[in-house]
């Protein structure tokens, strides 16, 4: 009885913790009319609670059609977001690899300290850099470009730190029979770290990628021309009029992100579970 008890507890708040996938699912499929009504009284102003139904009366694809065939700004941003995504994750890879695996397999002085560095950076919000990027954009004249939100996400700590722990996690006695076989260091890094280590640098790939195809604060506080802006700047005002279509616009820039997600689940677990040990 207990283990029953316990079980409907979990799948209660397991339903509560996707009940917002599951409206904007439903959303995504009702005509205007049908939103308007559930949603009404948080845009009249006139009392009332809005309510919500988990199944369309009649479902309908208008709002579907909307965004696919009458919004090619859906269609420019996504492809911003593409961009962005692949030109930050393509950065990560050359610079943080050669980082992570220096930070793991070479003594010398001042390690300790770089790592440390490291682990700050990776724990400050955008809101306590935000100034000081911005300024230093600002100089180089990167301000209100593609390079503005690219060229910051290229050098995040984060996926060093993931991939430092499957690096560690190399036997020293591989590493050492390599050495004596003649290999040099960079044959070590390319034939047998990035090989051994690829779980710890798909892991940090796909927990990049879930960042950068949602950041809205970096965007938001460097891009100025609409032009430029990704995906997540996308939704416009909503009202009771565009309701529907600004749902299916959340609906197909969330597709991405799940198909990653669930490609890469295993790896998210191993790294989630890497970066949880205790040095």
């Amino acid at each position: 009885m207990g283990k029953i008890i316990k079980n409907i507890i979990l799948t209660l708040f397991a339903l509560l913790e996707i009940s917002p996938l599951i409206f904007l699912l439903s959303g995504s499929f009702m005509d205007n009319q049908e939103i308007t009504g559930y949603i009404s009284p948080v845009f009249n102003k006139d009392g009332g609670y809005a309510t919500w139904g988990l199944v369309p009366s009649f479902p309908t694809l208008s709002n579907m059609a909307g965004v696919l065939l009458d919004s090619p700004e859906f269609f420019q941003m996504f492809w911003n977001t593409a961009r962005i995504t692949g030109l930050i994750l393509a950065g990560q890879i050359v610079s943080g690899m050669p980082a992570a695996w220096g930070l793991a397999r070479y003594q010398f002085k001042g390690r300790k300290v770089i790592y440390m560095v490291y682990i700050v950076m990776m724990m400050m919000p955008f809101q306590v850099t935000m100034l000081s990027q911005y300024l230093v954009l600002d100089n180089l004249g990167l301000l209100d470009t593609a390079a503005a939100v690219i060229i910051p996400g290229m050098f995040s700590t984060f996926p060093v730190f993931i991939m430092y722990r499957f690096f560690c996690g190399i036997p020293e006695s591989i590493i050492e029979a390599a050495r004596i076989d003649g290999a040099g260091e960079i044959q070590i890094f390319a034939r047998l770290g990035i090989p051994l280590g690829s779980s710890g640098i798909i892991s940090a790939l796909v927990l990049s990628f879930l960042e950068c195809f949602s950041m809205i604060e970096q965007p938001m506080a460097f891009l100025k021309t609409k032009s430029l802006w990704p995906l997540s700047l996308f939704l416009p005002d909503i009202n009771g009029g565009n309701a529907g279509i600004s749902l299916c616009a959340s609906l197909l820039a969330l597709m991405p992100a799940i198909f990653v997600f669930l490609a890469g689940q295993d790896y998210l677990e191993q790294g989630i579970a890497s970066a949880a040990v205790k040095e």
